[in-house]
C-alpha cells in the first residue's frame, strides 16, 4: 500500500505531500491545477518513460518519492538484492529527472536501474490513465487474470502443467545433451577400449616394473660382480696359505689369548676378536655363496628386458609407474561401462519424454476447458458491470485461443504451442457497440471507455487480484448523472480490496471516497504553482459544490453535496 507521494519541481507542482491511506482517495480540482501530475508522478514511480519537459520551469531537477509498506516476503528479498533497505516495513522509492533529461532510480536507497524500478514496482501498483501502459493490456497479464478468476481448480491445473513443463525441459535438454555428445562418448569409449586393450596384453603385476629392474641391472654386469665377490671372498678366507682377514684376526686373537690370565682388558679384547672372527667366517661364506649363485644368462636377460620395454611402453601412456596404470586400468573399466550404456540412457530419456508430453497433454486439455468456462463467466460479468458504467451497448469477450505448431504438445488430436502456462492465449476482446467487432483492448476504445472497462475487469477480479494499489484517471471521461455514481459506487466497492486513488472531475464519483484529496492552484501573477490539500468534511462540501455548480458558497450548491455525500455514504454502508 502507497502510504506518501512526494513531489517536488513537476510539472506546475512546486512541492508537495499527499499522505494516503487504504481504501477510496479521490483526487480534485481545478482544469489545470495539475491534477494529472499526481497520475503522472506514479507513473514515473513505477518506471515509466521520462521527459524533461514535465521538469518545472526554472528548476534543475523534478524528484519524485513514494513510501509504500510492504508485507510481501517476495518484494523484501528483491529490495535486499537490489542492495536497498526497508525500514519498519516500509520502501522508499524515488525517481529523479534532471532538465537535461537525465533519469536516476532509487529502491531503499539504493541507485538502481529504471528497469529495475518498474520490474519491483509493477506488482504494487496498477495505473489506469489514458497514457499510460495498462496491466491489463498485456496477454500475460489477460491470462493471469482469468486464471485467478477462475478459482483453486485452474491454479491447480495450471500449477500441475507447471511443474510437468519444467519436468520436460530438464529432460529434454539432459536428452540433447546426451545425442549431442554421443560422438565424443564413442569416440572416449574407442580410446578407453585400445588403453585397456594393451594393458590386458601385458598383463602387468603390482610392482613388477621395480622387480626387473633390480633383475635385469644383476643379470647385465652378473660377471663384474661375480669377479667382485670372488676377491672379496679371497680377502676374507684365501683358500690358498696367503693372508686373509680370518687369518689375521686369528693371529691377533692367540696373542691376546695368551696374556687373558695377567690383565682384563686384554681378555675382553680375545673375546671380542673371537666374535669378530664368527662374524667374518659368516660373511665369507655368503659371499661365497653369492658368487656361486651369480650366472650369466643372456637368454633370461633378453626375456626380462623385453618385458621391461613392454611395461615401459605402458608407464608412457598410462602412468608413472606399473601401479598407477593399473588404477588408470580399473577407473578407465568403471567409465567404459558407464559409456556403452549411451543408448541405454537415450532410450530411458525418450520414453520418459514421451511420457511427460502425453501427461502433459491431458493436463492441457483439462486447463483448456476449464479456462473456457471460466472466460465466459468472466465476459458476462464485465459486460454488465460496463452496463451500470455508461456503456450499455459494449461487450467484453475472453477468447481463449491456441496456435497450431509443427513438434508441438499434442492436445486432442492438435499439435500446439506451449509454455509453462499451458497451450492457451487469452485475450480480452471489446465491442464497444452494438454490431461491432470485437477487438483487442487498447484498440477498439477511446482513452475513456478504456478506463471504465478496465475498472469493470478490476472490479470482477477484486477479490481475487494481488495489486495493491490501484489508480485511475479519466475513468469518468464521457460520464454524467446515474452512470457516474455507479463509477462512484464501482470504484468504492474495488476499495474494499484495494487501495484505490482516483483522479476524477465528477461530484458523483468523489463522493464515495473515502479520503477527499484537492489540487489547489495558485498564481503570483508570474508563477503558477500547485498543492496539495486533504479535505476534512466541511472543506469537502465545499469542493463538491464548487465540482456541482462551479460556486462554494451556494447553498443550494452546498445542500446538493450533503444530499451527495449522505447517499454515497449510504451505498457503502449497505455494500458492506
Amino acid at each position: 500500500m502507497l502510504e506518501e507521494l512526494r513531489i517536488r519541481s513537476l510539472g506546475v507542482i512546486e512541492e508537495s505531500v499527499l499522505e494516503l491511506g487504504p481504501g477510496f482517495t479521490a483526487i480534485t480540482g481545478e482544469t489545470g491545477a495539475g491534477k494529472t501530475m499526481v497520475v503522472t508522478a506514479l507513473g514515473l514511480l513505477l518506471g515509466g518513460r521520462a521527459d524533461s519537459g514535465a521538469v518545472r520551469t526554472g528548476a534543475r531537477a523534478a524528484r519524485v518519492e513514494g513510501l509504500v509498506l510492504i508485507d510481501d516476503p517476495g518484494v523484501a528479498e528483491a529490495v535486499d538484492e537490489a542492495g536497498g533497505d526497508l525500514e519498519d516495513g516500509r520502501l522508499l522509492l524515488a525517481r529523479q529527472i534532471s532538465s537535461e533529461g537525465r533519469s536516476r532510480a532509487f529502491v531503499g536507497g539504493a541507485s538502481v536501474p529504471v528497469s529495475s524500478l518498474s520490474a519491483l514496482a509493477d506488482p504494487m501498483v496498477a495505473v489506469h490513465g489514458q497514457s499510460d501502459q495498462h496491466r491489463l493490456l498485456h496477454a500475460v497479464a489477460q491470462r493471469d487474470a482469468l486464471d485467478r478468476f477462475a478459482g483453486r481448480k485452474v491454479l491447480d491445473l495450471r500449477a500441475r502443467f507447471h511443474e510437468g513443463y519444467a519436468a520436460l525441459s530438464a529432460t529434454e535438454a539432459e536428452l540433447a545433451e546426451v545425442v549431442r555428445s554421443a560422438r565424443d562418448r564413442a569416440r572416449e569409449a574407442d580410446l578407453l577400449r585400445f588403453g585397456l586393450g594393451e594393458i590386458e596384453a601385458v598383463d602387468p603385476q603390482p610392482g613388477e616394473d621395480s622387480a626387473l629392474a633390480a633383475e635385469e641391472a644383476r643379470l647385465g654386469f652378473a660377471d663384474t660382480l661375480r669377479t667382485a665377490a670372488e676377491q672379496a671372498r679371497e680377502c676374507l678366507s684365501a683358500e690358498e696359505a696367503g693372508p686373509d682377514a680370518l687369518g689375521a684376526v686369528s693371529t691377533a686373537r692367540k696373542l691376546l689369548d695368551g696374556v687373558r690370565d695377567h690383565d682384563a682388558e686384554a681378555a675382553a679384547l680375545a673375546d671380542r676378536l673371537a666374535e669378530l672372527s664368527y662374524l667374518l667366517s659368516d660373511v665369507a661364506a655368503d659371499v661365497s655363496s653369492y658368487a656361486s649363485s651369480l650366472e650369466t644368462d643372456p637368454l633370461r636377460l633378453a626375456t626380462v628386458s623385453e618385458r621391461r620395454a613392454a611395461l615401459v611402453a605402458l608407464t608412457r601412456k598410462y602412468g608413472e609407474t606399473i601401479d598407477e596404470v593399473l588404477v588408470w586400468s580399473q577407473r578407465s573399466a568403471s567409465r567404459l561401462l558407464e559409456l556403452d550404456n549411451t543408448d541405454e540412457r537415450i532410450a530411458e530419456l525418450i520414453h520418459r519424454r514421451d511420457r511427460i508430453r502425453s501427461s502433459l497433454g491431458e493436463v492441457a486439455a483439462a486447463l483448456s476447458a476449464e479456462r473456457n468456462k471460466a472466460a465466459r463467466r468472466l465476459g458476462t460479468v464485465v459486460t454488465a458491470e460496463l452496463t451500470t458504467l455508461a456503456m450499455p451497448h459494449a461487450t467484453v469477450t475472453v477468447a481463449v485461443s491456441q496456435t497450431e505448431q509443427q513438434d508441438g504438445l499434442a492436445v486432442a488430436g492438435r499439435s500446439l504451442r506451449f509454455g509453462p502456462w499451458g497451450v492457451d492465449d487469452v485475450e480480452l476482446l471489446l465491442a464497444a457497440n452494438r454490431g461491432a467487432e470485437p477487438r483487442p483492448l487498447g484498440k477498439g476504445a477511446s482513452g475513456g471507455e478504456l478506463s471504465r472497462v478496465m475498472l469493470a475487469v478490476e472490479v470482477a477480479l477484486a477479490a481475487t487480484n494481488p495489486v495493491p494499489t490501484f489508480v485511475f484517471d479519466e475513468v469518468d471521461a464521457g460520464v454524467g448523472g446515474k452512470a457516474a455514481v455507479e463509477v462512484g459506487r464501482r470504484l468504492a466497492l474495488l476499495a474494499r480490496h484495494a487501495q484505490v486513488l482516483v483522479v476524477t472531475h465528477l461530484p458523483q464519483v468523489a463522493a464515495f471516497a473515502d479520503r477527499h484529496v484537492v489540487v489547489v492552484k495558485s498564481s503570483d501573477g508570474t508563477v503558477t504553482t500547485s498543492g496539495l490539500t486533504t479535505l476534512d468534511e466541511g472543506s469537502r462540501v465545499r469542493e463538491l459544490s464548487r465540482m456541482l455548480a462551479g460556486l462554494e458558497d451556494s447553498e443550494t450548491a452546498r445542500a446538493h453535496a450533503e444530499e451527495l455525500l449522505a447517499t454515497a455514504q449510504e451505498a457503502r454502508s449497505a455494500a458492506v
